[in-house]
Parts: structure tokens; sequence; C-alpha cells
């Protein structure tokens, strides 16, 4: 792999504080270095200029224009319906661009040949956010800190728009601007590695982001993240829920499981890292949602560098069509609904420390620079191989605004060849709604013991 050497005066330290941020805490950037984001950098760090090719463009506000006909809680558009590919990456032509795909995108390429493609178009950088998140994300440059796994000084921004550690770069990805709460429903397949679709669960979800709510940072507690999900199918599941809170200290991170064949709420003792997620029927770990979630002291983690990579982005064509069946191929999404675009990533790598376990004790993880999400990676388990690639999509939304996946994510075992993705909406009315806030009890146990109905 080569790398992209990095830009930024203030980044050449990174490679000796790569493994930092545990035990010990890092502090914020200088106030020169913070003035990079008035200037030569967007407000949430990134290059503001593009690249001298001319193939990744300037970064000029982002994308804040009302898709037509769009209403909240509806089904979303495509602003960019009408473009057609640049150019189609195949089986016979990946070595051109193998300097610009990552390992699982070219096993993938590799062990599907007559099916699987990357269909590559304009690259659009559509990230943006309200002043009052750049704002936040400012002042967040100077004054947050990474104290273990915690962190610290930050509130409604990016914490470490220019990291200095491949830590602060997860805690970017786990804290990225997604809006303050929304609702969807949502349906979630298991697809068999001989093309069968198992539903493994549908029903409703809702999310908020309490660490985005405007003018609120002294009621923060540290619960960033609230999620409470209802199953209504498969019958043997339905009415099964899970509720949790997610924490800035994660030993403080909660999670709720009702089951209807028991008829109570249990609190789950593990809910983190490689123990299998209930909200995907176990099909999912938990450190998998949205490509990496909870915890990381398992992990060393290291900036490898930052790259010009081919990723999946403004992939709103995914939810254009009305069926499931049309998304969903028997070894992988369909690649006429996938849109991929040439983009600059943090490349961060997550080895196992010495004397902890994980099923994956090596992971390799590519976050845009624009947005802070996490789109690829790929995990090898303990035999060395190359074993899961993992994937989320991001969407244009400008009626937030934000670039950012709307619970769209999933992986392919490239082992076994089956494969899972979370969030399909294509046959629901209801794909994202934006929510007014909710009362923190909404997402406890409590809440769902009241609301036990099987």
């Amino acid at each position: 792999m080569t790398l992209k050497k990095f830009t930024l005066p203030s980044l050449l330290c990174a490679a000796s504080l790569s493994c930092a941020g545990f035990g010990q805490a890092l502090a914020g950037v200088t106030s020169e270095e913070a003035a990079q984001l008035k200037s030569t950098l967007t407000p949430f760090g990134a290059e503001k200029a593009g690249n001298k090719e001319g193939t990744i463009p300037a970064w000029s506000g982002g994308y804040t224009t009302a898709v037509q006909g769009f209403k909240n809680g509806g089904r979303r558009g495509d602003p960019f319906a009408n473009e057609k590919p640049l150019f189609s990456i195949s089986a016979k032509n990946a070595d051109q661009y193998a300097d610009k795909l990552t390992d699982g995108t070219k096993a993938l390429l590799k062990k599907y040949p007559n099916s699987y493609r990357l269909d590559v178009f304009q690259t659009h950088r559509t990230a943006a956010a309200p002043q009052w998140v750049y704002d936040n994300t400012f002042k967040n440059a100077t004054t947050a800190k990474m104290n273990g796994e915690v962190v610290t000084g930050a509130y409604g921004g990016i914490p470490f728009p220019i990291p200095k550690s491949g830590r602060e770069i997860m805690a970017n990805h786990l804290l990225h601007w997604r809006g303050e709460g929304w609702q969807q429903e949502f349906r979630q397949y298991l697809m068999t590695s001989d093309g069968k679709r198992v539903l493994a669960s549908e029903g409703n979800g809702m999310y908020q982001m309490p660490y985005y709510f405007k003018d609120a940072a002294d009621k923060f507690k540290g619960d960033y993240w609230m999620i409470r999900l209802t199953t209504s199918a498969p019958a043997i599941r339905a009415g099964e829920a899970i509720s949790g809170l997610e924490n800035i200290d994660p030993d403080k991170s909660q999670a709720w499981v009702y089951l209807t064949g028991q008829r109570r709420v249990r609190k789950l003792p593990n809910a983190c890292c490689d123990t299998p997620t209930p909200a995907s029927a176990g099909v999912m770990s938990f450190d998998e949602i949205d490509v990496w979630n909870g915890r990381g002291d398992r992990f060393d983690w290291k900036i490898v560098g930052k790259k010009e990579m081919y990723i999946p982005y403004n992939v709103n064509g995914l939810y254009t069509p009305k069926s499931d069946a049309d998304v969903l191929g028997a070894n992988h999404l369909n690649p006429d609904h996938v849109r991929w675009e040439l983009h600059r990533v943090w490349v961060v790598e997550a080895t196992v420390q010495q004397g902890k376990r994980h099923q994956a004790p090596k992971s390799r993880y590519y976050i845009d620079e624009d947005t802070w999400v996490a789109v690829l990676a790929d995990r090898w388990d303990a035999n060395g191989q190359l074993w899961k690639t993992v994937w989320s999509h991001p969407v244009v939304m400008p009626d937030l605004p934000a670039t950012t996946p709307q619970q769209q994510f999933g992986f392919n075992d490239l082992l076994s060849g089956a494969w899972y993705m979370s969030g399909v909406v294509n046959e629901k009315n209801t794909q994202y709604r934006i929510m007014n806030r909710m009362p923190e009890s909404s997402f406890t146990g409590d809440a769902l013991a009241g609301e036990g109905v099987r």
C-alpha cells in the first residue's frame, strides 16, 4: 500500500504518537494549529484543497440544496441521479486501480469476477453541518483530550479535527455529526453462501445523540448515543426489543434486551467488542455496527497514513429501488445501485494487544476525511486470513445537513461467502425522519419493560 504523505506540518508527529491514547492524556492542538480550520482546512479538519490531478475537487461548503419533492420522513431522493459513471472497475482491470482499492474490495472482485464491480462517478464533497457544529469543532480542537479511553473537553462537534493518534481518529468516527435524533423503519438480511435471503429482523428504530444537543453542554451526562430498536418480524422474534446507551466513558455504557419468551428485560453483561449483538440476530458483533463501534482498549491503534481511495459515497441511489430484491444480490449488493467516488481517507490499523483476545486480531479502517465516517474496514482472523470486509454507505442529507450512513452498514464474509446488510429500507415509506428530542427515559430498560407486549 502506497500512502500519501501528510500535508500538514501539525501531522508530522503522528507516526510517533499513533499508538498513544491509552493510559495517558493527550492535549489538544495549539491555537496556531487550530487556526488552520479557518484557512487551509475545512471546519471539520479535512484538506480544503482538491488534489493536483483535479479528480478530487476543493471543498466549497458541502451540499445543502434540498432534493426536490423530499419531505421529512419520506423516501430520499438522489441529487446525482442523472450522472453516469466515469468508468467501472471489475476483476479484468482491477490491477490498474489496485493502489486505490482496499484489500477487501480487491478480494470481492476476485471472488465474484462475473458479478461484482465498482461504478466510479465524479467526486462530490458533499459533507456539511450547521455552523454551530463547526463552531464547537473549532473549540474542541484546543480543549479535547484522550484520557485513556475517555474523550474529555469536547462537545457538540468533532473532538479532534487535527488528530495526532489513531485512537483520536476513531473517536472522531464515533462522534461524527449525524443529527440530534431520528427514527426509521428497517430490515436486516443475511444472505447465505448459496444465495438464499434470510430476514434477520424487521422493525422500527429510534436514535438520539445528546452529544449534539444544541446549547445543552451543561446538561450532557456522557451518554452520547442512544438507540432503541423494536422488532416486528420474523414471527419468532416479533416483540423483541433492545435499548442501549453509549457513554463517553465506555465503562458506563449500558444495554438491555426484552425477550418475549421470557417476558422480561435483561441487562446485557458485555454489550461490546466481538460479542454478537441481538439487534442483528447475532450475525454481527457489537464493534462492527457502523463499521466500528464501542470501546477500543483491546487494541493498539496506529495511523498508517492518509490516502486517496475509491469508497462508497453519496449512495442515495441505493434507496431508489422500491424492492429489497433489487438491491440484494446473491453474493453482494447489486452494483447497479452503489456509487463509488475517489476521496481522501485516513487509514488506521488496530492490532490486538498482547495478552488480550478478539475474533479479529487485526483490522484496518478507512475513515473519510470530510465526515470522519468509517466507510470501509477489513478484518483478519486468528490465522492471518482476510476474513471480513465491512462497509457503510454515506448518503447526502441536505435536510440536516450531513453526509452520513442512515444506519446502512454490513459485511461480506470472504471465507464463508455469506454476507449481511442492516438498514434496508427500500420497501419502507419512512426511510429517515428527523425527530425532536425524546426523554432519556425512553432509552432505558424500564421503558422496554413498560411496553412489552408479547
